[in-house]
Formats: structure tokens, C-alpha cells, sequence
């Protein structure tokens, strides 16, 4: 090889086509790491053909141009890296006015608190980012002085044009542009401006919508108490992917069996989540207010109106409404709009317990007590004695209300005179056992009692389930445990302990995290409705509901449409 290819190649065409390597990776799901991608970056070949021009027409490339396009080659880098990773782990796209402010919690979730860790990522992406600028800057400025030089100048020319002309007339999207191209980084950008721009122009409530019809009543449930359950990352995929679907067969076989046993049916369905892998007020008050809350600036444009929702439905036709939060650590307008007669966080849940990883309260643990304090039912007398020395705010009954302790003479049954005395609840509950990144799972407990106790667990036993580390990259295992706890408590409660009248909603809330779900799902998520009333069960199989916890594959419609549902099934004579 003569001397003038040597330098053609090393000179020219090996800082382009690393900096074109740089610029159009893909995510090597479902890890942090890039993968190489055979594409060009229309954004580089941009940037050649400006140096070019440059070049040409001053004959040399200036400093000054060579650091802002290294320094915006670096940028675009990062961008790049960003675009690919966080759907690939989360399952949806980055939206910085809405993640930066929970980018704290995120990483507080591993129960070490927050500080230690963001100043350790902060120091290894600065780290990477000025090693990244070196390379970057050593090939940006190889490329000017080739640019400099007629011949090297001709070359990266006619190959920007090239690209820059097959770019321009190759139909977008289309399998041309898709398979030559990366997706453009700018997209990234524009769509930050855009979510900004939607968020800050928020119009008031016609850009909502329509919402539910809540003129019906309440007649259909007979004054049944009814437990809305939005399960933590419960999604279509523990159905669709045959790995997770063979995992939890035995736990969802369980959980059916407990069902068939203590007279009640199932009836199942699916609709698709306005959130996918996180997000979970979105799905709240999708099902709540009936609205559609794809878009994170409608939800806060919604707390912002006087909307009815389905909890003021309920409050209105007699019904005592619950709140149960244990995953909240901080104030929650949501509460307010919703209208909940009582908010039980995790401060005010009652849990007497030690902390059980990030969340603190075990779901089995906030059951219990929601069946102690709002649903009528106990456990025996250890029951009795640990509600009447429960923490101020987590009082069971409204004024006038004191029946919530009352004994029962079997399983799963309150007494008439307790029911006669107390009003029907509803009592909405979002769990989070099973919240990204599935740590610290509990045991189950066969004496629910003791949930309610300080000796709830050992300490022992909440160190071995700290011990059990998890990936963020590789958490299949451990979401797996997590739902399977998830079925075997609600199995066991609905076996041995809840009133064989109350009417249980469960609604996954989202997909779990992409790294579980895996690439390019839908947003889908299943709802079963679990009851002993079959007249009631009914009126949700003309809704496209399908008997047993298995939902048919084609969702009935966006989540905010299931309120409406909700409302007409409950509605009428019977």
C-alpha cells in the first residue's frame, strides 16, 4: 500500500467510520451496553459535508469549527445512548420532564439512599464523557486536516453527498431508509421539546376529553364491599411469554383453585395500560377518573379540574372510600382529587413491622391490615388487641363507625351485625412487592395475624431477603418471585379470610420493566374481576370479560375506558 493510501485510510476513512460507529449503535438488550449496528448517521454526514464546504472555501478547517463538532459529535453520542438504552430497559421513551424529578426515587429503590449512588454515576459518566471527547476530538480533527487536502476532500465529499441524496429520496420511514439508517438523534430532541411544550401548554379540560358517565348507581353490588387491587407490574406478558407463563403456572393454578373453593368465579379481560414498565399514577388515574392519560401533562392537567371520579361515584351512593398507598413516602395531591374518605400511606398504614426493603410494608401485611381496619374481618383476638393500640391516623371506621374490629365466627365471613352496622367500602389498593427491581420479597405468612404485630418478621428474615441481590439488566428471576408472592397471598386471603360477598378487582397497572417483558411489547395488562355473585359476573361477560384468569388475547380498549365499564356493571336493578 502506497504511502498517500495508507494515509487516505488511516487518516480519513477510519475517524469516519468510528465516528459513524459511535453514532449508530443499538442497545444490546436488555443490558446497559451499546451494540454495533450497521447504518449511517445522516447527522454525521451533515457535519462531513459542512467541514467539507469549510474547507473548501477557506482551505483549511478552523479550530474553532473542529471543538464545537467535536463537542457536538460528543453530545449527539450521549444523546444516542440514551435514545437506545432507556426503552430497551424501561420499555418506553425517555421523557425528561417527567423522569429527571423521579430519577432520585428510582434510585432510592435499592434501600441504600440515593446520595452515595447518584455522585457515583455522575463521577463514571463524567469519566466516560471526557475520555469519549478525546476520541471524539482526535477524529473530528483527522477529518479536517484530510478536508484540507484536494484529493481526501473529494472523497468525503462524494460520500456525505452520497448519503445525504439516498437520505433526502429514500421514502421515510420505509425499509430503505430504516435498514440504511439510524434513527436520527435529533428525533430524540425534538421529542423532549414536544412532551415540554405539551405540558407547559396545557389547556384546560377539553384537551382531556370526555369522561366517564356516572350518572348509574350502585345497586347491582347490594352494598358489597369492593377491593380494586392495581397489582405492581402485573402485565399481559406473564401470558404471552411461554417462560414466564410456565413459572407462575403453579401460583396461578393456586390461586384459581382458592377461588373455585371459596365459591367465587373469575372473569378475566385485558386492556392496554396508558404506562409501560413504570409510571403507575398514569394507570391510577386512568381507571379512576376515566381519563386517558397517555400523555404525563394530561395527568397533571387533570388534578388540576373538578372532575367526578370513580371513588366521589362511589362516596356519593353511601360507600366509605379507602386510599391504601403503602408505597407513598411523600405528600399526594392525587388523594385529594380522587376524594378518599381516608388515605393510608406509609406512614399511616398501621404496619407495626420491621421495614421490609425500600417499600417497608409487604403487600400480605397491608392486606391485613385493610382487612382488620376497613373490611370488617380479624384474625382472633391477637387481632382485637393489636387494632386497639394501632398508631393515630390509621383509625378503621369513620365517626359513628365501630364495627371494623368485629369478631367472626369462621373464615371469611363478617357478622351480620357488623355488616348491618358499618358502611360498604371501597377500598382501592396498589401494592408494591412487586415494584422494579423486584428486591426484598417476604415470606408468605399462614398467620396473618402476626402481620399486624411488631414481630411481623424477624430480623433475620429481613436480611435474607435483603441479601438476595438483583440486576436491573438481568431481573427476571426475581420479578418472578415477586409475582409468585404476589398470587400466593391473594390465593390464601381469598381461601381463608375475605368476606365471601366482597367483589376484588385486580388490575395490572403496567407491563413490568423491559428487561423482564423483553423487546417491542404492547402495552397491554390483564384485569380480573373475582366475586360470588354470578349475576354480577355476568354483567362483565357481556362486556367482553371471559370466564377463569386467563383474558382472551384482544384487549377490550384503553384502560380509561375500564371505568366506564366499572360503572355499568354496577349499575341497575338486578
Amino acid at each position: 500500500m502506497s504511502a498517500r493510501a495508507r494515509d487516505l485510510v488511516l487518516g480519513t476513512l477510519l475517524p469516519l467510520l468510528a465516528l459513524d460507529a459511535l453514532l449508530v449503535f443499538d442497545n444490546a438488550w436488555p443490558t446497559l451496553w451499546p451494540r454495533p449496528t450497521p447504518a449511517v448517521s445522516i447527522e454525521l454526514a451533515f457535519a462531513v459535508a459542512a467541514l467539507v464546504l469549510f474547507a473548501a472555501w477557506r482551505k483549511h478547517a478552523a479550530h474553532g469549527l473542529v471543538r464545537v463538532l467535536a463537542g457536538l459529535a460528543t453530545l449527539w453520542i450521549v444523546l444516542r445512548y440514551v435514545q437506545v438504552t432507556v426503552p430497551a430497559l424501561f420499555g418506553r421513551p425517555l421523557n425528561l420532564y417527567w423522569d429527571l424529578p423521579h430519577l432520585g426515587a428510582v434510585l432510592d429503590m435499592g434501600g441504600d439512599g440515593p446520595g452515595a449512588k447518584v455522585l457515583l454515576v455522575l463521577a463514571l459518566g463524567i469519566l466516560v464523557v471526557l475520555v469519549l471527547h478525546r476520541v471524539v476530538s482526535a477524529c473530528v480533527r483527522a477529518l479536517a486536516r484530510s478536508a484540507a487536502a484536494p484529493g481526501a476532500r473529494a472523497l468525503l465529499g462524494g460520500v456525505a453527498g452520497a448519503a445525504i441524496l439516498l437520505w433526502a429520496l429514500a421514502p421515510w420511514p420505509g425499509p430503505l431508509a430504516a435498514s440504511a439508517f439510524a434513527r436520527p438523534v435529533a428525533a430524540l430532541v425534538s421529542d423532549q421539546i414536544r412532551f415540554l411544550h405539551s405540558a407547559l401548554a396545557a389547556d384546560g379540560g377539553e384537551r382531556l376529553g370526555p369522561g366517564p358517565d356516572f350518572r348509574g348507581d350502585l345497586a347491582a353490588l347490594r352494598g358489597a364491599d369492593v377491593l380494586i387491587v392495581f397489582a405492581e407490574a402485573y402485565g399481559a406478558v406473564s401470558f404471552d411469554r411461554p417462560p414466564i407463563t410456565a413459572a407462575l403456572a403453579d401460583a396461578r393454578t393456586e390461586l384459581g383453585a382458592a377461588i373455585a373453593a371459596s365459591g367465587r368465579q373469575a372473569v378475566s379481560a385485558r386492556v392496554v395500560s396508558p404506562t409501560f414498565g413504570g409510571a403507575s399514577w398514569l394507570a391510577h388515574a386512568a381507571v379512576l377518573a376515566g381519563v386517558d392519560t397517555r400523555d404525563p401533562a394530561d395527568h397533571a392537567l387533570l388534578l388540576t379540574t373538578d372532575r367526578p371520579t370513580l371513588v366521589r361515584h362511589f362516596a356519593t351512593h353511601g360507600y366509605r372510600t379507602v386510599g391504601w398507598m403503602p408505597g407513598l413516602q411523600r405528600p399526594w395531591p392525587e388523594g385529594r382529587f380522587y376524594g378518599f374518605d381516608r388515605i393510608a400511606d406509609a406512614d399511616s398504614a398501621g404496619y407495626a413491622g420491621l421495614p421490609f426493603g425500600f417499600w417497608r410494608i409487604p403487600d400480605q401485611a397491608s392486606m391485613a391490615r385493610i382487612h382488620v381496619d376497613e373490611l370488617g374481618g380479624s384474625f382472633g383476638e391477637a387481632v382485637g388487641t393489636q387494632q386497639a393500640r394501632s398508631s393515630p391516623g390509621s383509625s378503621p371506621a369513620s365517626a359513628g363507625d365501630t364495627s371494623a374490629s368485629a369478631p367472626t365466627s369462621r373464615p371469611g365471613a363478617r357478622a351480620e351485625t357488623a355488616a348491618a352496622r358499618r358502611a360498604p367500602r371501597l377500598v382501592v389498593f396498589a401494592t408494591v412487592s412487586t415494584h422494579a427491581p423486584f428486591a426484598a420479597i417476604p415470606p408468605l405468612r399462614e398467620d396473618w395475624s402476626r402481620l399486624l404485630r411488631a414481630d411481623a418478621f424477624s430480623q433475620e428474615e429481613v436480611e435474607a431477603a435483603a441479601a438476595v441481590r438483583v440486576s436491573w439488566t438481568e431481573p427476571l428471576p426475581a420479578y418472578l418471585a415477586s409475582m409468585r408472592y404476589q398470587l400466593g397471598w391473594l390465593a390464601d386471603y381469598l381461601a381463608h379470610h375475605a368476606a365471601r360477598e366482597l367483589v376484588l378487582i385486580v388490575i395490572g397497572d403496567h407491563q413490568p420493566i423491559g428487561t423482564v417483558s423483553g423487546p417491542d411489547q404492547p402495552h397491554d395488562v390483564p384485569v380480573h374481576v373475582i366475586a360470588s355473585d354470578p349475576a354480577l359476573l355476568t354483567r362483565f361477560a357481556a362486556a367482553g370479560f371471559v370466564a377463569g384468569l386467563t383474558p382472551p388475547q384482544q384487549p377490550l380498549g384503553p384502560m380509561h375506558e375500564l371505568a366506564q365499564v366499572l360503572v355499568d356493571a354496577f349499575s341497575g336493578p338486578r
